[in-house]
């Protein structure tokens, strides 16, 4: 078993935002978290079908990178995508209508919870099978380069993020990519949100390199490992890598460590991870870590947090009531959104 790997080099300490950037991020973690809590709810009350696979305790990753980018820019997420599209801008009551199967989901009540969908906040979509989303935010950062290179458009420095867990870079998706980013020189980030775990799969057990980041190497790009609890170490190494990006610079691969606080979906009962490793994940929470550094670093007051919690409950429980209230999609429609419609 490989040894427990020591904090990356990009710390909290080391950076600085200020009071309007930190509330912005902090309202952004908190938006992951009560949505997250609110689907565990619906979940067990009959409200959602199917798998449903939460993001809590990884609130840092979403946040850290999607809000150092631009709101064209691209975003591709995996079947864990509640948090990435609400990051990505997508309001959490068509999320939350997605999730109930609802016609006014963003992606019409057709996808559901691994399969959220929005051209209007560019996410690229949520993909069931581990790596299926790589090639997808490949092909987005190429028609970025393209069209600025070949077809001479000066607006066209669009950045892509493509998110996936660590188990997946054992697939052959992850290489091939990798490989064809690097030599296409593409503006891509690939964000690895180490969780330790691939569903029941331990990392160190599954990869003959545990530390993902130096796989980057091989293909000649920079690999960045980075805390994944710590939401301005991941934004200090998220802006880092947009700047390369957007600068024609190609593509970096960023490895998040992190830690899922639920099992691997609501309906996993999480007996193989041990309560010694789950309570030192814990203690590290993004958020309340987060709270402590706007406190200490008088960029925020308890009053003020709290005011932002209460806005977000407020705006995730009219989201379930939108969801609750919103109609079926018609049965007379199965079969459009299939083909591209003219």
């Amino acid at each position: 078993m490989a040894q427990e790997r020591t904090l990356p080099v990009f710390q909290a300490s080391a950076s600085a935002i200020r009071q309007e950037e930190g509330l912005m991020l902090y309202e952004d973690m908190v938006l992951g978290r009560f949505f997250e809590d609110k689907c565990a709810e619906m979940y067990y009350r009959g409200k959602m079908f199917g798998f449903v696979h939460l993001y809590n305790g990884q609130e840092a990753v979403s946040t850290g990178v999607i809000k150092a980018m631009r709101s064209d820019d691209f975003v591709c997420s995996t079947y864990r995508d509640h948090v990435h599209a609400l990051s990505a801008g997508v309001p959490a009551k068509h999320v939350m209508a997605e999730l109930f199967g609802k016609e006014t989901g963003c992606s019409r009540g057709r996808g559901g919870s691994m399969h959220l969908f929005s051209a209007e906040h560019n996410l690229l979509g949520g993909f069931a099978f581990i790596g299926e989303g790589i090639p997808v935010a490949l092909g987005a950062a190429f028609q970025s380069k393209y069209r600025r290179e070949a077809m001479k458009d000066a607006s066209a420095d669009q950045v892509t993020a493509c998110f996936f867990g660590d188990g997946t870079t054992n697939n052959g998706q992850f290489f091939e990519c990798l490989n064809m980013a690097a030599l296409w020189n593409l503006p891509i980030l690939f964000v690895v949100e180490n969780n330790k775990w691939a569903i029941g799969m331990a990392h160190e057990r599954a990869t003959s390199q545990p530390e993902i980041y130096r796989k980057a190497s091989v293909f000649g790009m920079p690999g960045v490992e980075v805390d994944g609890m710590d939401v301005m170490a991941v934004r200090a190494a998220a802006q880092t890598a947009v700047e390369r990006a957007r600068a024609g610079e190609g593509p970096t691969l960023i490895e998040c460590l992190t830690y899922r606080f639920r099992g691997h979906s609501l309906a996993d009962p999480d007996e193989l991870r041990s309560k010694d490793e789950k309570e030192e994940w814990l203690a590290r929470d993004p958020l309340k870590r987060f709270e402590a550094y706007l406190l200490e670093q008088n960029l925020a007051s308890e009053a003020d947090l709290k005011a932002i919690r209460d806005k977000i409950q407020a705006e995730v429980d009219e989201s379930v009531t939108f969801a609750e209230q919103s109609p079926e999609p018609d049965a007379a429609e199965l079969y459009r959104y299939i083909f591209a419609e003219d």
